[in-house]
């Protein structure tokens, strides 16, 4: 699937979502255009804009992987896993739920650095509660920066909610580049 298709897939994935407009409009703009296509898969399954998953699913670390960027040469970059649907999608009172984030990253085959800014906490809906949906975010990076796991928070369970995305993408002049998507209930979760 050619970058343009994608956008097309992804635009449309993400409104019928309620992604773009709605709680996340102000993360992702209603006319954003990827610039890289964001695989992302947790072992053999692939996240491919709302795919489901059961939360015993994603106990380890997602893998992810992208192309470079065209023009963009030895540019890094920072992920991050978030939910707008914590504690649930009725009531998302601690919606950003901040579940990892990565610095210093490097597209597919040209090494990096990268930091943990905030160790991998696997998605982990209420069996009661309708299934969530996780964003899967990447943003280039502006030379020079270096991160700490201060400038994004602690790692209790406590800190992790409310987190500001794009309040902290806007503070560290991170540029959107990459979105996927997918959604997860509880192992017991009966729909």
């Amino acid at each position: 699937m050619s970058l343009a298709d994608h956008a097309t897939a992804l635009k449309s994935s993400l409104a019928s979502a309620n992604l773009v407009p709605g709680p996340a409009s102000a993360l992702i703009p209603a006319d954003f255009v990827p610039a890289t296509r964001l695989a992302v898969s947790f072992g053999d399954k692939a996240v491919d804009l709302g795919t489901f998953f059961r939360s015993r699913e994603c106990k380890q670390a997602p893998r992810i992987s992208y192309s470079a960027e065209r023009d963009e040469g030895d540019a890094s970059y920072l992920f991050i896993l978030t939910d707008p649907d914590a504690p649930t999608p009725d009531d998302p009172k601690f919606a950003f739920w901040r579940h990892y984030v990565v610095s210093g990253l490097k597209p597919e085959g040209k090494g990096g650095e990268k930091k943990t800014l905030t160790e991998y906490l696997g998605p982990g809906p209420k069996d009661d509660s309708k299934p969530h949906r996780y964003l899967f975010l990447l943003y280039r990076e502006p030379a020079g920066l270096s991160l700490a796991k201060e400038d994004v928070g602690g790692e209790e369970f406590v800190q992790r909610r409310s987190f500001k995305p794009a309040e902290f993408a806007e503070k560290h002049g991170l540029k959107l580049v990459g979105v996927n998507w997918m959604t997860c209930a509880g192992d017991g979760w009966v729909g």
